[in-house]
């Protein structure tokens, strides 16, 4: 079958954190990008800052991926894209708290960006990757989606869908060329734990500098491990540590230990 050699990527989540970083990778590795986000400023910066550096054509296209209205605009994109062979669901965020006490909007809100949203694009990218029998779909995740924990309810299921979702996909692709990951990073120095609603807990400086790692770290160990067919992939040693310790029934000890660093009293 005859391809292109040309290679785009649409990146959701590219305007700060994980999401940026993976824009930032694939440019200097020659992809053409489409840049997902809700702020349209910081997008189009980054996408004046790829094309310069890299050489290489940056689309900007903001949307809210919480209104169903956005994630049909961008999954439509995706559709016209033939030469897709990156996609990188990275667009989340987090509603902290119990979940009886808080609207369930708020938690559908949630559910639409993290699930609905990446299942829309994953299907929609698919099979202009099968026709041209190469790609890659990263959406990232986390160790919550392996680690439950009280106050993060929809947050952790979630993340677990996208988990055994990614689990599911590969083995229906195997031999098609086309690899799937689910990322499932711990503590990231990003933008997610400035938010508001964290602020109380000082996650930053309570959390100790071992367990932290950068975007970047994170995006170079998820690039690495990509064509390896490892569909939930935690990256660092020390995550993968705390996984194995859930794993062996210890999710307790760490809940325990996670709130006593942060001073909060119910897990």
């Amino acid at each position: 079958m005859e391809t292109s050699n040309k290679k785009v990527a649409l990146i959701t989540g590219a305007s700060s954190g994980i999401g940026e970083a993976f824009a930032r990778r694939l440019g200097r590795e020659g992809y053409d990008v489409v840049l997902v986000a809700r702020r349209r400023s910081r997008l189009e910066c980054l996408a004046a800052e790829l094309r310069v550096q890299h050489g290489v054509e940056a689309e900007v296209l903001p949307a809210d991926l919480t209104n169903p209205a956005d994630v049909e605009w961008v999954e439509r994109r995706i559709c016209e894209l033939a030469d897709l062979e990156m996609l990188v669901n990275s667009a989340g965020f987090a509603v902290f708290g119990d979940f009886a006490e808080l609207p369930v909007e708020r938690w559908l809100e949630l559910v639409h960006c993290h699930v609905i949203a990446s299942v829309r694009f994953c299907h929609a990218a698919l099979p202009h990757m099968l026709s041209r029998q190469r790609g890659g779909i990263i959406t990232v995740s986390s160790i919550g989606g392996i680690v439950p924990k009280a106050k993060d309810a929809t947050y952790c299921a979630s993340k677990a869908y996208l988990n055994m979702f990614a689990q599911c996909l590969q083995r229906e692709l195997r031999g098609t060329g086309v690899h799937v990951q689910a990322l499932c990073p711990g503590f990231v120095t990003s933008e997610f734990h400035d938010d508001p609603q964290y602020a109380k807990y000082k996650i930053k400086e309570r959390i100790p500098k071992f367990f932290w790692m950068t975007p970047d770290e994170v995006v170079d160990l998820s690039m690495k491990a990509l064509h390896k067919d490892r569909a939930v992939f935690v990256p660092g040693f020390k995550n993968r540590v705390i996984v194995a310790l859930s794993r062996s029934g210890f999710t307790d000890f760490l809940l325990r230990l996670m709130a006593r660093l942060l001073k909060y009293k119910k897990v």
